[in-house]
């Protein structure tokens, strides 16, 4: 039933996601732009942990600060059209700069792993914008690396060289996504600072795999800082979630965030939007037994006559709730099960 669907559902959690790194002896490819993956089959198993760093192997990694340091030492890789008559081999250096190890990073995604902020921007300096735009084995563009170790220098940097907001990771997040969800506010303002009205939109109607667009993932993670960021960038108020049709609204009465409902519904949010089912956000309040949030939609102006796909109404879920009965001073006059408020005789 519809109305089951309005109790209360497990929240979504997404994984924290890193690049893994055993060590940098099988840099065997070179380097080449990713095509996005089209295998949405779930995360891969090196990304099942969730609250662990995934890059565990950094004591054992061969790539460390000081090798690092010394690679990037006074090294200058050729402009496009520049000959190489007098070396027409790259050195041992330059070959370390534009390879790749076996899990696809390259020294710019190991540099910001190892969250060495000087190489990173040396190596952003020195790189073209193609170089920035390389995702590895799980997709992560140095961007969503940077934004995911809230490196916010790094990401203004990345973003400043041209590198590119629309990249989706292995999950179908953009570095905009991981900032919504981990709360990396000072990275989600570096992202969205300067950038033209139509690829800022773009971006903040992207869904990731799971149907989530950046509303929705600040709304989850009650990231309220970010979700005002986002409106205050344009964000559509009411994009539906691809799954079951929940908009931010949906969601924040959801996790009872009654900061988040007062802020979206302040800022125009449909406090009558129906999910797939057909659902408010009141028959999920209701659901949920949760009079202060109902309260508000009330006062807000919501229908308490709508009905979803079971041809419930709000009231109908109420399930004797008197704080939630006394919303609904008039709704339990009913003919044959059905509340006389708003007919017409």
């Amino acid at each position: 039933m519809a109305s089951d669907d309005c109790s209360k559902d497990e929240m979504l959690e997404e994984s924290r996601v890193d690049s893994g790194i055993d060590s940098y002896r099988s840099i065997v490819k070179s380097v080449e732009p990713r095509e996005p993956s089209t295998d949405f089959s779930g995360p891969k198993d090196k990304f099942s942990t969730v609250e662990e760093r995934l890059d565990s192997a950094y004591d054992s990694s061969s790539i460390t600060a000081e090798s690092l340091s010394e690679i990037v030492e006074d090294i200058s890789l050729s402009t496009p059209g520049e000959e190489h008559e007098q070396t027409p081999e790259l050195s041992e250096q330059e070959k370390l700069l534009t390879t790749i190890t076996e899990d696809g990073d390259t020294i710019l995604h190991l540099a910001i792993i190892h969250e060495e902020i000087l190489i990173t921007q040396d190596l952003i300096q020195l790189f073209p914008k193609e170089i920035l735009d390389i995702q590895n084995n799980l997709y992560q563009s140095p961007l969503h690396l940077a934004t995911y170790l809230n490196l916010s220098d790094v990401v203004k940097d990345l973003i400043d060289k041209g590198a590119s907001l629309g990249l989706q990771d292995q999950d179908g997040n953009t570095a905009l996504h991981v900032a919504c969800q981990h709360g990396q506010t000072e990275c989600a303002i570096e992202i969205t600072r300067d950038v033209s009205p139509n690829k800022l939109a773009a971006v903040l109607e992207t869904q990731n795999w799971r149907g989530l667009a950046c509303l929705h993932l600040a709304a989850l993670n009650r990231q309220h800082q970010i979700l005002e960021l986002l409106l205050k960038m344009g964000a559509n108020l009411n994009i539906q979630e691809g799954t079951s049709g929940k908009t931010a609204l949906h969601f924040a009465v959801e996790l009872h965030d009654i900061k988040a409902v007062r802020l979206l519904l302040n800022r125009g949010a449909n406090m009558d939007a129906t999910m797939f089912n057909g659902c408010t956000p009141l028959h999920l309040a209701v659901g949920r037994q949760d009079a202060t949030v109902a309260n508000i939609l009330c006062q807000a102006g919501a229908d308490t006559m709508l009905r979803n796909m079971e041809d419930e109404t709000a009231l109908d879920l109420a399930d004797g709730n008197d704080d939630i009965l006394a919303l609904f001073p008039f709704d339990d006059i009913q003919i044959s099960g059905r509340s006389v408020v708003g007919v017409k005789f």
